[in-house]
């Protein structure tokens, strides 16, 4: 498939708000230690702030892989069936669930728990619906996988876990450096390994459609040399990346060392030298390598009709 950069940047961002949202909610719950949460206010809110900004700089994204801006709201109309129009139902309403998670932090109202726990709902059905895009289209074999699903949580979680420990070192909260540190870590490594393993799936994949069976003509031996007309088209552009397979293995290789063992080793060497510097160029780097990793999951996507396109392909 040919990667859309809007899309790219949509899915990444927002993972990494979600991520850091619930990383947020499980400190407020003791999960990461007894810091009151009286003592907590100011770091959540400001922390909050940050999710709910890469939110809109995501939602800003999408729009630009719109035809017409103006009729996005017809995209929500298909809820029922669509889970493009769940996840565009679900996005705006994770993000009025931070604006008031947020808030009510500010504020010192004390149903913090309440609103985070509604959040947490909403911040797991976006997860769910942004990945259910790919992984219920059953025709792209190296989508259709519940390796879809798992890997789109845990690859926004362990960035929104390594940007909380960039925040919480920045904001001074550094009671919270290193457990951050230890759970971004756990969360890094479980990705790595649900990666992994959906790259090792995908490789083993043969294609269940032929050229013969794409044309409709069952002679065995069919050598094509021709699409039928001189130039590109929609199919062509948009249902192949045109890149080779040694640029496909370089992408592969850069991301799987600057998501998983780079921030690993950038992780430990933040937390023992406490350097604010060190854990922001942590986050710098593993999110350019999820860049790198959401491009490669698009493009290694093989869609079907490129058997019959596959002259100019």
């Amino acid at each position: 498939m040919q990667p859309a950069y809007s899309v790219i940047f949509l899915t990444t961002l927002i993972g990494a708000a979600q991520g850091l949202f619930l990383t947020l909610y499980a400190t407020e719950l003791g999960v990461f230690g007894a810091t009151s949460v009286a003592e907590l206010r100011p770091f959540v809110a400001y922390s909050t702030l940050v999710a709910l900004f890469f939110t809109g700089l995501g939602l800003l994204a999408s729009f630009f892989h719109l035809g017409h801006p103006e009729r996005a709201w017809r995209a929500a109309t298909m809820w029922r069936t669509s889970w493009l129009s769940r996840e565009v139902i679900a996005l705006p309403m994770f993000m009025g669930g931070l604006c008031v998670y947020g808030a009510a932090h500010w504020m010192g109202w004390g149903v913090t728990s309440w609103v985070g726990g509604i959040t947490t709902v909403l911040c797991l059905g976006l997860f769910v619906a942004t990945a259910m895009i790919y992984a219920s289209v059953k025709f792209l074999q190296e989508w259709a996988s519940p390796l879809t699903v798992v890997n789109y949580i845990l690859l926004g979680c362990a960035s929104g876990l390594t940007l909380a420990t960039l925040l919480a070192a920045l904001l001074g909260v550094s009671e919270l450096v290193t457990p951050y540190a230890m759970a971004a870590a756990v969360m890094t490594g479980l990705a790595w390994v649900s990666r992994s393993a959906s790259l090792l799936r995908n490789a083993r994949i043969r294609p269940k459609s032929n050229l013969q069976s794409a044309i409709g003509i069952k002679h065995p031996r069919i050598v094509q040399k021709a699409q039928g007309f001189m130039g590109g088209s929609f199919n062509t552009r948009e249902f192949f990346h045109g890149r080779t397979a040694q640029m496909l293995r370089s992408v592969k290789w850069a991301f799987l060392l600057m998501v998983f063992p780079l921030p690993l080793l950038g992780l430990a060497l933040g937390v023992n030298t406490v350097s604010s510097a060190v854990l922001f160029l942590v986050f710098a780097i593993q999110y350019a390598g999820l860049l790198a990793e959401r491009w490669f999951f698009f493009a290694q996507a093989n869609h079907p009709q490129n058997l019959y396109y596959q002259t100019i392909s």
